[in-house]
C-alpha cells in the first residue's frame, strides 16, 4: 500500500514537472511569438516610414523640378521679350530717323537711314517671329497687333518714300501718325510682357 502511494506521488511529481516544463516552453513560445510579433511590427513601421520618407523625398525632387522649369522658362521669356521691346523700338526710330532725313533732302543721310531701317526691320522680323515660339496667347495678340501697325506705318514710308523729300508737311504727318497710332501699340506690347514676367506695368 504504502508502495502504491509511492508510485502514485511519483507520478504526481512527474506531471507537477511536465507541467512545469510545458508551462516553461509555453511561456518561452509565446515570449518569442511575442518578440518575433514586435520585430515584425517595427520593421514594418520601418519599411512604411522609409516608403513615405521616398514619396516625400520624389515629391520634394518633383517640386523643385518644376519650379526649376518655371524659372527656366521665365529667364528665356524674359530675354524673347527684352529683345522684342529692343526690336520693336529700334524699327520705329528708324523709321522716324529715314522721315527727319527726308525732310532735310541729304541724299547721305537718307541712304544711311534707309539701311539702317532695313537693318532694324530684318532684326525686328526676326524677334517677332522667335516670340511666336515663346510668348504666350496673352503676349502674342497684344504683339500682334503692335506687329500690325509697324508694318503698315513702314509700307506707308516706302510707297511714299523718295517723292517726299523735302516734303516738311507730308512728313511731318507721317511722323505724328508714327507716335499717335504706332509708338502706343509698341508700349501696350511691353505692358503685357511685363504683365507677364510679373513685373509692375506703366498703367500700374
Amino acid at each position: 500500500m504504502e508502495k502504491a502511494g509511492f508510485v502514485g506521488s511519483d507520478w504526481a511529481g512527474l506531471a507537477v514537472a511536465v507541467v512545469g516544463v510545458v508551462g516553461t516552453l509555453g511561456a518561452a513560445l509565446l515570449t518569442q511569438n511575442r518578440a518575433d510579433r514586435i520585430k515584425r511590427l517595427e520593421l514594418q513601421a520601418t519599411a512604411e516610414q522609409h516608403s513615405e520618407e521616398r514619396r516625400h523625398a520624389e515629391t520634394l525632387l518633383r517640386a523643385e523640378q518644376a519650379q526649376a522649369r518655371h524659372r527656366e522658362g521665365l529667364e528665356l521669356r524674359r530675354r524673347c521679350y527684352i529683345d522684342l521691346n529692343t526690336a520693336s523700338r529700334h524699327f520705329l526710330t528708324a523709321m522716324t530717323n529715314y522721315l527727319h532725313a527726308l525732310r532735310h533732302a541729304d541724299d547721305g543721310d537718307i541712304d544711311a537711314s534707309l539701311a539702317q531701317l532695313e537693318t532694324s526691320r530684318f532684326s525686328y522680323r526676326d524677334t517677332y517671329a522667335e516670340a511666336q515660339m515663346i510668348a504666350p496667347h496673352s503676349v502674342l495678340r497684344t504683339a500682334g497687333i503692335a506687329k500690325t501697325q509697324l508694318n503698315n506705318a513702314y509700307g506707308k514710308i516706302k510707297r511714299l518714300g523718295p517723292s517726299l523729300v523735302g516734303v516738311t508737311t507730308d512728313l511731318q504727318a507721317l511722323e505724328d501718325e508714327l507716335h499717335a497710332k504706332v509708338w502706343p501699340h509698341v508700349g501696350a506690347q511691353k505692358n503685357a510682357m511685363r504683365s507677364d514676367l510679373g513685373v509692375e506695368t506703366d498703367d500700374e
